[in-house]
């Protein structure tokens, strides 16, 4: 080649390659070159780019396509991801002969649930939350007998959107099953094929959220799309529900919306109790740069929209809106638990011991309570005291996963709370892929453990291993996220000039602490003069 290309040169100077192109060039040739393009950057997606081409050409064209978007093409891969977690369940859903007289029901013979992997909380909870006899949650009321003879009144268990959203997914099998040229089956596997249909949606809106929440790092998403916890627990409960209000909240906090935000987060809680979590973080990141106002109109949203799902309920209906409280200060240290753990290796009995039908674990519940309180402070602390001020997804990341990890309840599908937070918060791909399969495969000794030894399943202890080598992962992405935040240089967020693409009113904000704030709550380069906070714009 005679002449060597430069930077400088346009494709007007280079007539003959345009002569030769198959179709004219656009007359708009800009390029999306702030874009991160993981396929030249990132070792890992530059191997897997192989399998359709290899990496991005030097010189093609960001942003240019209009078909295949960074967005659709995630957003095809979410499907995938989810059709595979619907045939991971799929062995649950048979049905067979097993009934009296032959009759069709689900066929778990062989405890079928635990030796195929498949169990879902939605199957069995059909029939013990009285669905299948189309009773309204929270109203309808039931029985049930303990192993010591103890009877119980039950209603539903679940916070009331999670409860509500299963009633309207009852309601839909019902008419289904009702239409008789529709393709038919048990009711119960229409029901459990109408909340996956539900919940896809739901993790759709929560990659979509994602993925415009990582702005520049857009492909950043691909692992809230493909990530293995997506095919194990997608479908295990109704998570995703909360999942895509609490990335919907984030969205619109980051668009500067925040009553909408707040209402989100409110109704996100009003289904599970985590995107209220999310409240925290924004507290002190706006104590941080004075912008409480802004917070206040966020909390009101989100009472406001918490308000409008439980409050007709509790008042209707104030026991079964009760029953989920009831329950969670009822339950012990969950198999999932770090206490749990503990005593499966050690023998402990626990910090109550011995506890009577219905009795709770007070002691529990207060460890559990003031191990998260200090949870709280330590991310309090580190959003106050950091050089940089921290972004949202990092003390969001930190909050959630040390609630997890404090907690009497860590089920498995809650794993899935953290997977658009990591994302976002540190976008290291082979660190967290490796952190979510050993997530994901937790799963293999939790169903032979519940199999049982006598039948050919596992001991406890097989399974309370994996469960401590996940609980050390999570804690080591943690580590490396406070590490990057006391060390902004090496986050990748923030490279280019970007501050904080989730912060909203925050990004960009210069910092304003409150001169009532003691020094050691300060960051640690301006401790000396306090009132040159507000001179000082993030770096």
């Amino acid at each position: 080649m005679d002449h060597k290309p430069r930077s400088s040169d346009t494709w007007e100077d280079f007539g003959a390659v345009n002569e030769q192109s198959p179709a004219p060039l656009a007359e708009d040739r800009r390029s999306d070159d702030d874009r991160d393009l993981p396929s030249r950057t990132d070792p890992m997606v530059r191997q897997l780019s192989r399998l359709v081409g290899g990496p991005l050409g030097r010189h093609a064209l960001v942003g240019r396509e209009t078909f295949l978007t960074p967005m659709r093409v995630l957003l095809l891969l979410g499907v995938v991801f989810l059709a595979l977690g619907w045939f991971a369940k799929a062995p649950c859903i048979q049905q067979g002969p097993v009934g009296a007289d032959g009759a069709l029901g689900l066929d778990w013979s062989g405890s079928r649930q635990y030796v195929a992997m498949c169990y879902s909380d939605t199957v069995p909870l059909y029939g013990a939350e009285r669905l299948d006899q189309g009773a309204f949650p929270y109203k309808k009321s039931w029985e049930e007998t303990s192993s010591d003879g103890h009877v119980q009144v039950r209603y539903m268990e679940y916070p009331v959107l999670s409860g509500l959203y299963q009633y309207g997914s009852m309601v839909v099998a019902k008419a289904w099953d009702a239409v008789p040229w529709l393709p038919g089956a048990l009711q119960v596997v229409i029901y459990f094929n109408v909340v996956a249909l539900g919940l896809s949606l739901a993790w759709l809106v929560t990659l979509w959220s994602t993925a415009l929440l990582a702005g520049r790092r857009v492909w950043d998403a691909a692992l809230v799309a493909c990530s293995p916890l997506v095919i194990v627990h997608a479908f295990t409960n109704f998570d995703p529900l909360a999942t895509a209000f609490a990335a919907g909240g984030l969205l619109a906090w980051a668009r500067k919306r925040p009553v909408l935000a707040g209402v989100l987060l409110g109704l996100g809680g009003a289904a599970k109790l985590y995107p209220l979590l999310l409240l925290g973080p924004l507290l002190v990141l706006c104590l941080r740069v004075g912008r409480v106002r802004d917070w206040t109109r966020t909390a009101l949203g989100a009472v406001a929209g918490w308000l409008a799902v439980n409050l007709p309920i509790a008042v209707l209906f104030p026991r079964g809106w009760a029953e989920f409280l009831r329950l969670n200060s009822e339950r012990g240290a969950d198999p999932d638990s770090i206490y749990n753990v503990l005593s499966s290796f050690t023998g402990w009995a626990g910090f109550d011991g011995p506890l009577a039908h219905g009795e709770a674990p007070t002691i529990l519940n207060a460890v559990s309570l003031f191990l998260f309180v200090g949870v709280c402070l330590g991310v309090g602390y580190v959003a106050l005291t950091a050089p940089q001020r921290p972004r949202v997804a990092q003390l969001c990341f930190l909050l959630v996963a040390g609630f997890l990890l404090t907690n009497k309840v860590w089920s498995p599908q809650y794993s899935l709370w953290l997977v658009p937070l990591a994302v976002l918060a540190f976008p290291h791909r082979r660190i967290l892929l490796a952190w979510m399969t050993i997530d994901a495969l937790v799963w293999v000794p939790r169903m032979y453990y519940y199999l049982g030894v006598g039948n050919k399943g596992l001991p406890e202890q097989w399974f309370t291993a994996t469960v401590l080598v996940r609980d050390v992962a999570v804690v080591a992405i943690c580590v490396l996220i406070v590490r990057q935040i006391y060390r902004p240089e090496h986050d990748l967020v923030r490279r280019g000039g970007v501050d904080d693409p989730v912060g909203g009113v925050l990004d960009g904000a210069r910092d304003k602490l409150p001169l009532w704030m003691p020094d050691r709550l300060r960051p640690y380069d301006r401790r000396e003069d306090p009132a040159d906070d507000d001179q000082l714009a993030p770096r």
